[in-house]
């Protein structure tokens, strides 16, 4: 009618938070956040005080005692929550994918969402105290099961795929041959007899390697990358300071030694399409490189591809020989373009002077701060961060969405 003002249509609630938890989340987060890194301590605490083989078996210890593991935790929780009352946010099992195909390949179950659960709504209370409402508890209770769920109906599926029961990752593996590829830089040859999978993984996938240090079980990931004779995996390892699992392998696994390792988890590369490729790496990250090589000349693909490397001289360059060796091969036009400085993050600059193709698919692998840089260079250079790919092995709640 004349005269008369449309009513505005009531705001929709896109959030998978309910709307009581959505209100309460946004107006506690920064009190949570705040307090974030005092929660995580003690959570550990509580987890590892209830059961301790989860400190000695499954956690790293060296991630403990340095406080990354509890960081990365109050980061990831944070990131999550401020996702969760974010407008147009992205979906919650994208964000949680990364994550949880690295749980599978530790043989996280719900059992242990179960213990993490109790373990922070202890801590929470003795933090926050009388700021912990039941209306408070709830709301973040609510966070909690919207991110284990996601994570507890992949990872599942993960074991469905393998296939395997849900937890039963390992597999005993034989360690048939070892070489330096560059200056304390080794790779090791896996084989597996019957009933090991060897030839079910695709490049892009990593493993987890169980060792016993010091009387308690530690993990560490490593990329995988296909071994010359068939039906083997080679992997690198770069011994790093204060890392049990890497100095482990390198001083004391050698030939016709038994290796506990897990079925291959993670994203397979590339993906299937017509744009060109850009590999990025830094240090033993040239794994990454070899793997995606070595399926393309498998393939027949034929797709541009551009392989950028940084490291700190050409001697200590893993996998050189072989990545140029594998481009020789490769049926497509393909660079190389190596890049020498003390440390990867100052080749950032140079990087941000070459020509980005905004088509390519780029794929990352070394440290956590070395790929954030880069991912930063190629999307300012146009490049859609939805075909920028990576990898995260070290404790980081970095979702990639920044």
């Amino acid at each position: 009618m004349p005269g008369t003002v449309a009513a505005k249509p009531a705001p929709t609630h896109a959030s998978p938070l309910s709307p009581e938890a959505f209100t309460v989340v946004e107006a506690t987060l920064p009190l949570v956040g705040e307090h974030l890194g005092e929660i995580s301590r003690r959570l550990y605490r509580h987890l590892f005080e209830s059961v301790p083989a989860l400190a000695a078996d499954l956690f790293n210890r060296t991630n403990q005692e340095s406080g990354e593991q509890q960081k990365a935790l109050a980061g990831a929780i944070a990131a999550f929550a401020t996702l969760l009352v974010t407008e147009d946010a992205p979906a919650i099992d994208r964000v949680m994918s990364r994550i949880a195909a690295k749980h599978a390949s530790l043989g996280i179950v719900r059992l242990h969402y179960d213990l993490v659960h109790r373990a922070l709504f202890r801590a929470l209370p003795e933090v926050l105290g009388d700021a912990v409402t039941p209306a408070v508890a709830a709301a973040w209770d609510e966070v909690y099961w919207l991110m284990a769920e996601s994570l507890i109906a992949q990872e599942t599926a993960i074991y469905d795929r393998a296939p395997v029961p849900s937890g039963r990752v390992w597999q005993i593996l034989t360690v048939v041959e070892r070489r330096e590829d560059a200056p304390g830089v080794w790779t090791f040859t896996l084989a597996g007899g019957a009933g090991t999978p060897m030839a079910n993984w695709s490049a892009g996938q990593y493993v987890s390697v169980a060792m016993l240090v010091d009387g308690a079980r530690q993990i560490r990931q490593y990329t995988l990358m296909a071994g010359e004779r068939p039906d083997t995996w080679d992997i690198t390892v770069d011994p790093m300071p204060g890392g049990l699992v890497s100095t482990e392998l390198v001083t004391a696994v050698g030939v016709g030694y038994p290796l506990t390792v897990s079925f291959p988890c993670g994203t397979p590369y590339p993906i299937p399409n017509d744009h060109p490729l850009v590999l990025g790496s830094s240090g033993v990250g040239s794994a990454l490189t070899v793997a995606v090589l070595q399926r393309l000349i498998a393939a027949r693909d034929t797709r541009p591809v551009t392989v950028v490397h940084v490291d700190s001289s050409a001697t200590g360059f893993a996998h050189r020989r072989r990545i140029e060796a594998l481009l020789a091969a490769y049926a497509g036009r393909s660079s190389l373009d190596a890049y020498y400085v003390d440390e990867p993050e100052t080749a950032v600059p140079l990087l941000r002077e070459r020509e980005w193709h905004r088509d390519a698919e780029v794929y990352l692998c070394g440290s956590a701060k070395f790929m954030r840089q880069v991912r930063r260079v190629a999307v300012v250079a146009g490049v859609v961060p939805e075909k920028i790919h990576y990898e995260v092995f070290s404790p980081d709640s970095w979702f990639g969405f920044d």
